[in-house]
Parts: structure tokens; C-alpha cells; sequence
């Protein structure tokens, strides 16, 4: 399952990180997997002062959104970092890895995110490509628009053949280990939001008992 969340960052936070990027170092993003042999873009260097207002700001955008809080039940993040690529650049077919390291231990992968920062009518090539059995989804939204998916699955960067791609990427380790109880949660949380006052109070408390235990018993809040 994938969310989409057309709207997580403000225009003016767009607008930041695009001032940001051309401000920022970046350098070979095969310095963060050394190992691959399809990784061909670029990722702002942590050291540049000005990265760390970068990931703030997306940061920031996703603490406060609700959708993304109730879809991804986030306990851990990696920090969010701005990715660049020029046209010849792509990121083949691949994973991401299992465990990263962060902090007094590593950070499990359970869902990555990007989040794009260019208007898809200023460059070509470029889509965040899933894979889904034997079809890939292509994403490609407008300036502030973001994707969030299993790390599990198999993607790609298609090539960039004209302009910049500009994004910003995370890695979110759950509260919820296993993808199916995750979304199981979140389709349950949505049934209930959706019906509203269309429930009576007690069947409105035992649906969220349901949830709430379900959610005790398949998490992970250490």
C-alpha cells in the first residue's frame, strides 16, 4: 500500500528548499552506499551548515500532518536529506536496506518517503517507479507532493533526460514491524473517521477498543 499526500509541504517551504538546494554542497550519492552499482545522483553533504535547516523543514511538514502519522505510525526517523539529479542521472532498481545506522542503534527501514520540490513540467524522466508484481507505478506530483511506501519494495529513479530533479527523501521506522497489521490499523482508524457521527456512541467505543488493542498488542513503542 502507498500514500500519496499531495500537499505536505506549503508553498513557501517549496520555495525554501529550492533557495536551500542552491546554496548547498552536494556531492556523489554513492558516498551513503558505496556498494551499488546503480546509484547515479547527488545528496547534500551533512556537513554544509545549511542542510540541517533543509531537514528541518521536512521534518517539520511531516510531524504535523495527520495523514502521514496515521498511515506510517512513526516511532523512529532517519533525518530527512535533499537528493539532485541532473539529466543522465537515475537510481536503478533496487531495495532499501534493512538496517541504517542512527543514533545508539540502527534504524529498521520500514517505509521510505519522497517528497519532490520541482514542477514535473520543468524536467523529464525523473519518476519514483514501484514496482508491483509484474507492473510499476510511476510517480511524478507537483511542487510540496509526497509519496510514501514499503521499503520493501523494489523502485527506481527513471532516468532524468532534461532539467533537475530536486526532492527531499526519509526512511520511517514504524511503530507497527509488520506492513499488514500496519495497514490493517490504518484502514480500521479511517473506517472509523470516515463514518463520523454516523456511529452510535457505543459502537463508536468498541471499534476504537478494537483499534487501540490491536494497536497494543502489534506495536512497538520502545
Amino acid at each position: 500500500m502507498f500514500q500519496e499526500i499531495p500537499d505536505l509541504l506549503t508553498a513557501a517551504e517549496v520555495a525554501e528548499l529550492r533557495d536551500l538546494a542552491r546554496r548547498i554542497k552536494f556531492i556523489d550519492g554513492r558516498g551513503s552506499n558505496p556498494n551499488s552499482t546503480v546509484k547515479n545522483n547527488l545528496q547534500a553533504d551533512r556537513s554544509d551548515p545549511a542542510e540541517a535547516r533543509s531537514s528541518e523543514i521536512i521534518g517539520r511538514a511531516l510531524a504535523r500532518d495527520e495523514r502521514f502519522i496515521g498511515f506510517a505510525f512513526p516511532k523512529r526517523m532517519a533525518p530527512p536529506m535533499l537528493t539532485r539529479y541532473e539529466p543522465g542521472m537515475n537510481y536503478g532498481a533496487h531495495a532499501d536496506t534493512a538496517f541504517m545506522p542512527l543514533g545508539p542503534r540502527p534504524l529498521r527501514s520500514d517505509l521510505s518517503l519522497t517528497v519532490f520540490l520541482n514542477d514535473p513540467a520543468d524536467y523529464d524522466g525523473g519518476e519514483l517507479s514501484v514496482r508491483l508484481g509484474t507492473h510499476e507505478a510511476d510517480f511524478k506530483p507537483a511542487p510540496g507532493g509526497a509519496v510514501v511506501y514499503p521499503s520493501t519494495t523494489i523502485h527506481q529513479v527513471r532516468p532524468v533526460t532534461r532539467g533537475e530533479r530536486l526532492c527531499g527523501i526519509t526512511f520511517i521506522e514504524s511503530e507497527i514491524v509488520d506492513r499488514v497489521y500496519r495497514e490493517l490499523l490504518y484502514e480500521l482508524n479511517g473506517v472509523i473517521a470516515a463514518e463520523g457521527d454516523k456511529l452510535s456512541w457505543d459502537a463508536r467505543t468498541r471499534l476504537s477498543h478494537i483499534t487501540n488493542s490491536l494497536h497494543r498488542q502489534w506495536g512497538d513503542a520502545g
